[in-house]
Protein backbone atom coordinates (compact mmCIF):
# COMPACT_ATOMS: atom_id res chain seq x y z
CA UNK A 1 0.00 0.00 0.00
CA UNK A 2 0.75 3.46 -0.72
CA UNK A 3 -0.20 7.26 -0.21
CA UNK A 4 -2.40 8.80 -2.20
CA UNK A 5 -3.57 11.97 -3.09
CA UNK A 6 -6.97 13.42 -1.91
CA UNK A 7 -9.10 16.51 -1.45
CA UNK A 8 -9.82 17.88 1.52
CA UNK A 9 -10.89 21.39 3.66
CA UNK A 10 -7.89 22.18 5.78
CA UNK A 11 -8.32 25.07 8.41
CA UNK A 12 -5.62 27.24 8.46
CA UNK A 13 -6.50 30.08 11.15
CA UNK A 14 -9.42 30.63 13.72
CA UNK A 15 -11.26 33.81 14.38
CA UNK A 16 -11.53 34.71 10.73
CA UNK A 17 -13.11 37.60 10.22
CA UNK A 18 -17.55 36.84 9.03
CA UNK A 19 -18.69 36.42 6.68
CA UNK A 20 -16.63 32.98 5.88
CA UNK A 21 -17.49 32.99 2.17
CA UNK A 22 -15.15 35.98 2.05
CA UNK A 23 -12.33 35.47 4.29
CA UNK A 24 -11.74 31.76 3.38
CA UNK A 25 -10.56 30.42 6.52
CA UNK A 26 -11.25 26.63 5.43
CA UNK A 27 -8.97 26.40 2.12
CA UNK A 28 -9.48 23.09 -0.73
CA UNK A 29 -6.51 21.37 -1.24
CA UNK A 30 -4.57 18.46 -2.12
CA UNK A 31 -2.91 16.03 0.55
CA UNK A 32 -1.16 12.86 0.43
CA UNK A 33 -2.80 10.48 2.93
CA UNK A 34 -0.34 7.35 4.24
CA UNK A 35 -1.97 3.95 3.84
CA UNK A 36 -3.51 2.81 7.44
CA UNK A 37 -0.91 1.50 9.95
CA UNK A 38 -1.95 -1.42 12.82
CA UNK A 39 -5.55 -1.24 14.14
CA UNK A 40 -6.38 1.19 11.34
CA UNK A 41 -8.74 1.55 8.21
CA UNK A 42 -8.73 4.04 4.74
CA UNK A 43 -12.52 4.87 4.69
CA UNK A 44 -14.05 6.62 1.58
CA UNK A 45 -16.01 9.10 2.48
CA UNK A 46 -19.64 9.20 1.18
CA UNK A 47 -21.14 11.49 3.13
CA UNK A 48 -20.23 14.28 6.25
CA UNK A 49 -22.58 16.75 7.98
CA UNK A 50 -21.39 20.56 9.23
CA UNK A 51 -21.70 20.39 13.02
CA UNK A 52 -21.41 23.32 15.38
CA UNK A 53 -18.28 21.07 16.76
CA UNK A 54 -16.48 22.20 13.44
CA UNK A 55 -17.79 25.72 13.38
CA UNK A 56 -16.16 26.34 16.93
CA UNK A 57 -12.91 25.16 16.17
CA UNK A 58 -13.43 27.34 13.14
CA UNK A 59 -14.86 30.52 14.91
CA UNK A 60 -11.99 29.70 17.71
CA UNK A 61 -13.87 28.71 20.57
CA UNK A 62 -12.57 25.74 20.77
CA UNK A 63 -9.05 25.82 20.28
CA UNK A 64 -7.03 23.15 18.59
CA UNK A 65 -3.71 22.78 17.00
CA UNK A 66 -3.03 23.74 13.56
CA UNK A 67 -3.35 23.22 10.27
CA UNK A 68 -6.00 21.05 10.82
CA UNK A 69 -8.51 18.55 8.17
CA UNK A 70 -12.00 19.73 9.74
CA UNK A 71 -15.13 16.78 9.92
CA UNK A 72 -15.74 14.64 12.27
CA UNK A 73 -19.03 13.33 11.55
CA UNK A 74 -19.55 11.24 8.48
CA UNK A 75 -20.18 7.72 7.07
CA UNK A 76 -18.05 5.63 4.16
CA UNK A 77 -17.07 2.63 3.17
CA UNK A 78 -13.71 0.64 4.02
CA UNK A 79 -11.43 0.26 1.18
CA UNK A 80 -8.27 -1.01 3.24
CA UNK A 81 -7.17 -2.24 6.17
CA UNK A 82 -4.22 -2.05 8.20
CA UNK A 83 -2.98 -4.72 10.67
CA UNK A 84 -4.57 -6.13 13.62
CA UNK A 85 -8.42 -4.95 12.85
CA UNK A 86 -10.88 -7.28 13.93
CA UNK A 87 -14.49 -7.51 12.95
CA UNK A 88 -14.42 -5.25 10.18
CA UNK A 89 -13.88 -5.96 5.96
CA UNK A 90 -13.70 -4.51 2.65
CA UNK A 91 -16.97 -2.85 0.94
CA UNK A 92 -18.09 -2.53 5.15
CA UNK A 93 -20.43 0.94 5.62
CA UNK A 94 -19.45 2.58 8.68
CA UNK A 95 -19.95 5.47 11.01
CA UNK A 96 -17.64 7.60 12.15
CA UNK A 97 -17.16 8.25 16.24
CA UNK A 98 -15.40 11.06 16.97
CA UNK A 99 -14.59 9.87 20.11
CA UNK A 100 -12.77 6.52 20.08
CA UNK A 101 -12.70 4.41 22.99
CA UNK A 102 -9.56 2.44 23.84
CA UNK A 103 -11.69 -0.27 26.03
CA UNK A 104 -9.37 -0.07 28.31
CA UNK A 105 -8.98 2.97 30.65
CA UNK A 106 -10.86 3.67 34.00
CA UNK A 107 -13.16 6.35 31.53
CA UNK A 108 -13.79 3.46 29.40
CA UNK A 109 -15.47 1.60 32.43
CA UNK A 110 -17.68 3.99 33.26
CA UNK A 111 -20.37 2.47 30.72
CA UNK A 112 -20.36 5.80 28.66
CA UNK A 113 -20.69 8.51 30.82
CA UNK A 114 -16.94 9.57 31.19
CA UNK A 115 -15.06 10.23 27.20
CA UNK A 116 -11.99 7.75 27.16
CA UNK A 117 -8.68 8.99 28.65
CA UNK A 118 -6.09 8.20 25.60
CA UNK A 119 -8.93 8.76 23.18
CA UNK A 120 -9.55 12.42 24.49
CA UNK A 121 -5.70 13.17 24.65
CA UNK A 122 -5.56 12.15 20.95
CA UNK A 123 -8.38 14.53 19.79
CA UNK A 124 -6.90 17.46 21.77
CA UNK A 125 -3.50 16.69 20.26
CA UNK A 126 -4.50 16.64 16.76
CA UNK A 127 -3.93 12.78 15.97
CA UNK A 128 -5.05 9.28 15.90
CA UNK A 129 -5.87 6.70 18.49
CA UNK A 130 -2.71 5.43 18.61
CA UNK A 131 -0.66 8.94 18.47
CA UNK A 132 -0.24 8.82 14.45
CA UNK A 133 -0.53 11.60 11.83
CA UNK A 134 -1.85 10.19 8.26
CA UNK A 135 -2.06 13.53 6.67
CA UNK A 136 0.80 15.64 4.73
CA UNK A 137 0.84 18.63 2.71
CA UNK A 138 4.11 19.12 0.61
CA UNK A 139 5.64 16.91 3.10
CA UNK A 140 4.37 18.65 6.08
CA UNK A 141 1.55 17.00 8.80
CA UNK A 142 -1.59 18.13 8.49
CA UNK A 143 -3.66 17.13 11.97
CA UNK A 144 -6.46 14.87 12.25
CA UNK A 145 -10.20 16.80 13.65
CA UNK A 146 -11.50 14.62 16.77
CA UNK A 147 -9.60 11.40 14.98
CA UNK A 148 -11.79 12.01 11.73
CA UNK A 149 -10.75 14.43 9.57
CA UNK A 150 -14.13 13.92 7.13
CA UNK A 151 -14.26 17.04 4.78
CA UNK A 152 -12.51 15.04 2.53
CA UNK A 153 -12.61 12.10 -0.28
CA UNK A 154 -10.86 9.32 2.03
CA UNK A 155 -9.69 9.52 5.98
CA UNK A 156 -7.40 6.82 7.61
CA UNK A 157 -8.54 6.66 11.03
CA UNK A 158 -7.92 4.06 14.44
CA UNK A 159 -10.86 1.07 14.17
CA UNK A 160 -12.13 2.32 17.24
CA UNK A 161 -13.50 5.02 15.55
CA UNK A 162 -15.74 3.49 13.24
CA UNK A 163 -18.88 1.07 13.94
CA UNK A 164 -20.23 -0.92 11.00
CA UNK A 165 -23.78 -0.66 9.80
CA UNK A 166 -26.05 -2.42 7.37
CA UNK A 167 -26.01 -1.25 3.66
CA UNK A 168 -29.89 -0.30 3.98
CA UNK A 169 -29.05 2.61 6.05
CA UNK A 170 -27.89 5.74 3.82
CA UNK A 171 -24.78 7.64 3.73
CA UNK A 172 -26.69 10.69 5.40
CA UNK A 173 -28.49 8.91 7.71
CA UNK A 174 -25.36 6.97 9.06
CA UNK A 175 -23.13 9.96 8.91
CA UNK A 176 -25.73 11.85 11.70
CA UNK A 177 -25.68 8.82 13.61
CA UNK A 178 -22.20 9.40 14.89
CA UNK A 179 -22.77 12.99 16.08
CA UNK A 180 -25.72 14.27 16.07
CA UNK A 181 -27.76 11.37 16.61
CA UNK A 182 -25.49 9.78 19.00
CA UNK A 183 -25.49 12.83 21.01
CA UNK A 184 -29.00 14.21 21.04
CA UNK A 185 -30.32 10.66 21.68
CA UNK A 186 -28.12 9.93 23.94
CA UNK A 187 -28.80 12.93 26.43
CA UNK A 188 -32.85 11.19 26.36
CA UNK A 189 -32.29 7.88 26.30
CA UNK A 190 -28.36 7.13 28.03
CA UNK A 191 -27.96 10.00 30.63
CA UNK A 192 -31.88 10.43 31.96
CA UNK A 193 -33.86 8.42 30.39
CA UNK A 194 -37.70 9.80 31.11
CA UNK A 195 -40.59 7.82 32.01
CA UNK A 196 -43.70 7.52 30.03
CA UNK A 197 -45.64 10.21 31.91
CA UNK A 198 -42.64 12.67 31.85
CA UNK A 199 -42.84 16.14 29.46
CA UNK A 200 -39.36 16.58 27.78
CA UNK A 201 -38.13 20.26 26.99
CA UNK A 202 -35.23 20.74 24.17
CA UNK A 203 -33.74 23.87 24.10
CA UNK A 204 -31.81 24.61 20.81
CA UNK A 205 -33.20 23.24 18.11
CA UNK A 206 -30.06 22.31 16.22
CA UNK A 207 -28.88 18.66 14.99
CA UNK A 208 -28.58 17.70 18.42
CA UNK A 209 -31.72 19.41 19.21
CA UNK A 210 -33.29 18.02 16.82
CA UNK A 211 -32.23 14.44 17.23
CA UNK A 212 -33.02 14.68 20.98
CA UNK A 213 -36.35 15.83 20.58
CA UNK A 214 -37.01 13.06 17.71
CA UNK A 215 -35.74 10.67 20.68
CA UNK A 216 -38.10 11.61 22.94
CA UNK A 217 -40.91 10.93 20.95
CA UNK A 218 -39.62 7.37 20.14
CA UNK A 219 -39.50 6.65 23.96
CA UNK A 220 -43.70 7.75 24.03
CA UNK A 221 -43.03 10.27 26.99
CA UNK A 222 -46.25 12.12 27.92
CA UNK A 223 -45.18 15.68 25.47
CA UNK A 224 -42.21 16.99 24.21
CA UNK A 225 -41.67 20.53 24.25
CA UNK A 226 -39.04 22.58 21.61
CA UNK A 227 -37.42 25.83 22.72
CA UNK A 228 -35.73 27.89 20.44
CA UNK A 229 -35.23 32.19 19.57
CA UNK A 230 -35.85 31.03 15.78
CA UNK A 231 -39.50 30.82 14.07
CA UNK A 232 -38.29 28.73 11.94
CA UNK A 233 -36.72 25.84 14.19
CA UNK A 234 -40.01 25.70 15.94
CA UNK A 235 -42.13 25.67 12.76
CA UNK A 236 -39.52 22.57 12.04
CA UNK A 237 -39.77 21.34 15.22
CA UNK A 238 -43.50 20.90 15.34
CA UNK A 239 -43.19 19.11 12.12
CA UNK A 240 -40.92 16.06 13.55
CA UNK A 241 -43.26 15.72 16.46
CA UNK A 242 -43.25 18.43 19.44
CA UNK A 243 -46.45 18.63 20.77
CA UNK A 244 -45.48 22.50 21.18
CA UNK A 245 -42.84 25.00 20.55
CA UNK A 246 -41.67 27.94 22.50
CA UNK A 247 -39.50 30.83 22.53
CA UNK A 248 -37.52 30.99 25.54
CA UNK A 249 -39.47 34.13 26.77
CA UNK A 250 -42.49 32.26 25.84
CA UNK A 251 -41.59 29.41 27.95
CA UNK A 252 -40.90 31.50 31.23
CA UNK A 253 -44.29 33.54 30.87
CA UNK A 254 -45.75 30.07 30.33
CA UNK A 255 -44.49 28.47 33.35
CA UNK A 256 -43.45 25.46 31.32
CA UNK A 257 -41.69 23.33 33.45
CA UNK A 258 -40.37 19.09 32.31
CA UNK A 259 -39.08 16.49 34.23
CA UNK A 260 -36.40 16.61 31.82
CA UNK A 261 -34.87 19.21 29.99
CA UNK A 262 -32.56 19.07 27.65
CA UNK A 263 -29.99 22.01 26.81
CA UNK A 264 -28.27 21.60 23.15
CA UNK A 265 -27.24 24.52 22.35
CA UNK A 266 -24.18 25.27 23.57
CA UNK A 267 -25.13 28.93 24.73
CA UNK A 268 -24.87 29.77 28.62
CA UNK A 269 -28.13 31.45 28.29
CA UNK A 270 -29.51 27.96 27.05
CA UNK A 271 -28.14 26.17 29.65
CA UNK A 272 -29.78 28.76 32.26
CA UNK A 273 -33.08 28.75 30.09
CA UNK A 274 -33.19 24.99 30.29
CA UNK A 275 -32.32 25.14 34.49
CA UNK A 276 -35.72 27.35 34.57
CA UNK A 277 -37.78 24.87 32.70
CA UNK A 278 -37.22 21.84 34.88
CA UNK A 279 -40.00 20.60 36.75
CA UNK A 280 -39.52 19.82 40.69
CA UNK A 281 -37.29 16.90 40.97
CA UNK A 282 -36.49 16.81 37.28
CA UNK A 283 -33.32 16.56 35.85
CA UNK A 284 -31.46 18.91 33.48
CA UNK A 285 -29.15 17.77 30.89
CA UNK A 286 -26.48 19.68 29.06
CA UNK A 287 -24.86 18.29 25.97
CA UNK A 288 -23.75 21.65 23.99
CA UNK A 289 -20.23 22.95 24.53
CA UNK A 290 -20.13 26.65 24.81
CA UNK A 291 -16.42 28.61 25.08
CA UNK A 292 -14.36 27.88 27.63
CA UNK A 293 -14.68 31.20 29.22
CA UNK A 294 -18.42 31.43 29.20
CA UNK A 295 -20.00 31.50 32.44
CA UNK A 296 -23.89 30.54 33.57
CA UNK A 297 -25.77 32.03 36.64
CA UNK A 298 -28.21 29.35 38.41
CA UNK A 299 -30.16 29.58 42.15
CA UNK A 300 -28.43 26.76 43.84
CA UNK A 301 -31.66 27.09 46.43
CA UNK A 302 -33.91 25.24 43.71
CA UNK A 303 -31.65 22.72 43.38
CA UNK A 304 -31.81 21.39 47.04
CA UNK A 305 -35.24 22.67 47.82
CA UNK A 306 -36.53 21.57 44.44
CA UNK A 307 -34.29 18.10 44.51
CA UNK A 308 -33.33 18.81 41.20
CA UNK A 309 -30.35 16.84 39.64
CA UNK A 310 -28.16 18.84 36.42
CA UNK A 311 -26.21 16.44 34.32
CA UNK A 312 -22.78 17.10 31.98
CA UNK A 313 -23.32 14.69 29.26
CA UNK A 314 -20.74 14.63 26.51
CA UNK A 315 -20.95 12.66 23.24
CA UNK A 316 -24.50 11.77 24.80
CA UNK A 317 -22.93 9.41 27.80
CA UNK A 318 -22.64 6.93 24.47
CA UNK A 319 -20.10 4.01 23.80
CA UNK A 320 -20.83 3.90 20.48
CA UNK A 321 -20.56 0.37 19.37
CA UNK A 322 -23.64 -0.37 21.83
CA UNK A 323 -25.59 2.83 20.66
CA UNK A 324 -25.42 3.25 16.90
CA UNK A 325 -26.76 -0.40 16.06
CA UNK A 326 -29.64 0.81 18.16
CA UNK A 327 -30.19 4.09 16.72
CA UNK A 328 -29.80 2.64 12.98
CA UNK A 329 -32.84 -0.44 14.38
CA UNK A 330 -34.99 2.56 15.47
CA UNK A 331 -34.47 4.20 12.06
CA UNK A 332 -35.22 1.12 10.33
CA UNK A 333 -38.71 0.48 11.92
CA UNK A 334 -39.54 4.41 11.50
CA UNK A 335 -39.40 5.15 15.01
CA UNK A 336 -36.07 7.74 14.49
CA UNK A 337 -36.58 9.47 10.88
CA UNK A 338 -32.78 10.84 11.01
CA UNK A 339 -33.28 11.78 7.78
CA UNK A 340 -35.88 14.57 8.40
CA UNK A 341 -32.50 16.65 10.21
CA UNK A 342 -30.80 17.53 6.68
CA UNK A 343 -31.80 20.75 6.16
CA UNK A 344 -29.58 20.89 3.04
CA UNK A 345 -27.12 19.16 0.59
CA UNK A 346 -23.76 21.00 -0.09
CA UNK A 347 -21.00 20.77 -2.26
CA UNK A 348 -17.34 20.25 -0.33
CA UNK A 349 -16.63 23.44 -2.25
CA UNK A 350 -19.25 25.70 -0.51
CA UNK A 351 -17.86 24.58 3.09
CA UNK A 352 -16.87 28.12 4.10
CA UNK A 353 -20.48 29.29 2.88
CA UNK A 354 -21.84 26.14 4.88
CA UNK A 355 -20.30 27.56 8.18
CA UNK A 356 -21.90 31.29 7.40
CA UNK A 357 -24.99 29.26 6.97
CA UNK A 358 -24.78 27.60 10.42
CA UNK A 359 -23.25 30.32 12.01
CA UNK A 360 -26.52 31.98 11.34
CA UNK A 361 -28.93 29.84 13.07
CA UNK A 362 -30.31 28.78 9.80
CA UNK A 363 -29.17 25.03 9.42
CA UNK A 364 -30.19 22.03 11.10
CA UNK A 365 -28.01 19.62 9.14
CA UNK A 366 -26.34 20.28 6.25
CA UNK A 367 -24.77 17.18 4.93
CA UNK A 368 -21.75 16.96 2.17
CA UNK A 369 -22.20 14.02 -0.46
CA UNK A 370 -19.16 12.71 -1.82
CA UNK A 371 -20.42 10.49 -4.34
Amino acid sequence: MSSRTIRGAVLERTGAERPYASSRPLHLADLELDPPGPGEVLVRIEAAGVCHSDLSVVNGSRVRPLPMLLGHEAAGRIEELGPDVPDLHRGQRVVMAFLPRCGECAACRTNGKMPCTPGSAANNAGTLLGGGIRLRRNGEPVLHHLGVSAFATHAVVNYRSVVAVDDDVPPAVAALLGCAVLTGAGAVLNAAPPGPDDDVAVVGLGGVGMAALLAARAAGVNSVIGIDALPEKLKRALELGADTVYTPAQAADAGIRAALAVEAAGHPRAFETAVQLTAPGGTTVTVGLPAPDQQAQIAPLTLTAEARTIIGSYLGSAVPSRDIPVYADLWRQGKLPVEELVSAEVALEDINEAMDTLADGQAIRQVIHFD
